[in-house]
């Protein structure tokens, strides 16, 4: 007798766990913390991503992370760093500026000082790129579109068809350049490069111009008529909300505004719920097997929020082992508890390997 599948997990679950790993690395830029996130997020991804050509695309992401890093790093060498220093690594030519350019130099000294600075400013950056990359692979990006509400059904599509733009795009480059291997024509270099970019733009075009007619057909842009007072009362709601989540967030993040800071925020939230709920009447939808909020999703989502959490309070209790500094240049130290939080975003891999889309 066969054994029933277990549901599939809200693609919302996804996102929140990946965006919460990616605020943790915002908290701070230890190396070893934060190669310990990329880790957690690759073993993850590892375990749990379906087998759809959306998922692949987490490789690009973590060559466009460190492509990031290798930037960051080429900035400190040809522009300099205001990070001082006395370990000199290399002295390049330096160009002479105008007066209006002071504090700007091209050359000079690059000390290891400045490049270790450097460093773990990109790879905070290139960390916090993974777990949105892990997050675009292992989410269905069509199922996330299904659970929005209707107030935000517009700029979902537009950011859904921009998630998949990316994936699709190395799904046809790898299509062709398996094509023309097999054909005995070189897929490297810029002729190679060329050859290749311009049927996957114009397979681009085509795509975007058949979703903009299946779009249409499919009455997309079309809203219900609604009563003007619940125009007025969505658009009042939705500002309001906005405004007492900027004015909450400020608050929490100043030492005067701790105590209305929090009050704001649940009252900006709050606000904002209702303006979206009462915007969804503009667009009335029906969902076809909607996706379920279950406890999987809960301990997904949850693993997250606990990484970004602790984070937070180990970087006002422990701000030098989450931030090493570079002067003196002294190896950076891995802190125990937090490196022990992070651990706490490899959950999703033993409760959500079985069914991850």
């Amino acid at each position: 007798m066969a054994t029933a599948r277990a549901p599939r997990l809200h693609p919302g679950a996804w996102w929140i766990w990946a965006l919460g790993l990616g605020t943790a690395a915002t908290r701070t830029t230890n190396p070893l913390l934060l190669g310990l996130l990329v880790g957690v997020s690759g073993y993850v991804v590892a375990v749990c991503r379906p087998d759809t050509p959306w998922a692949r695309s987490y490789a690009a992401f973590v060559k466009l992370a460190l492509a990031v890093l290798l930037i960051r790093l080429g900035f400190a060498v040809v522009l300099g760093s205001p990070v001082p220093g006395t370990h000199v690594v290399v002295t390049l030519p330096e160009l002479p500026l105008p007066a209006w350019a002071q504090g700007i130099r091209l050359g000079g000294r690059v000390t290891a000082e400045a490049l270790v600075f450097a460093c773990y400013d990109g790879l905070k950056l290139a960390t916090l790129l993974i777990c949105v990359g892990a997050a675009n692979a292992l989410a269905s990006p069509s199922r996330l579109l299904k659970s929005l509400p209707g107030a935000l059904y517009e700029a979902g599509v537009a950011v859904v068809v921009a998630l998949t733009f990316a994936p699709h795009l190395i799904a046809d480059a790898r299509r062709l350049r398996a094509a023309r291997r097999l054909r005995g024509r070189p897929d490297s270099g810029v002729r190679g490069l060329l050859q290749v970019g311009l049927p996957v733009l114009e397979g681009a075009l085509e795509r975007s111009v058949a979703l903009a007619a299946a779009m249409d057909a499919r009455g997309y842009g079309r809203v219900a008529e609604v009563p003007r007072a619940v125009h007025r009362t969505t658009a009042a709601l939705t500002l309001g909300g906005l405004l007492g989540v900027c004015a909450g967030t400020y608050g929490l993040l100043t030492a005067e505004g701790a105590a209305y800071g929090l009050p704001l925020l649940l009252a900006g939230v709050a606000a904002a719920l209702g303006g979206l709920r009462l915007g969804g009447r503009r667009s009335p939808r029906t969902r076809y097997r909607p996706d379920a909020w279950g406890g999987r999703a809960w301990l997904v989502a949850g693993s997250g929020v606990a990484v970004a959490a602790l984070l937070a309070v180990a970087a006002g209790y422990d701000p030098q082992g989450l931030r090493p500094g570079v002067v003196p240049l002294v190896a950076p130290a891995l802190p125990l508890w937090p490196a022990g939080a992070v651990l706490l975003g490899l959950l999703p891999s033993f409760v959500a390997s079985e069914e991850p889309s």
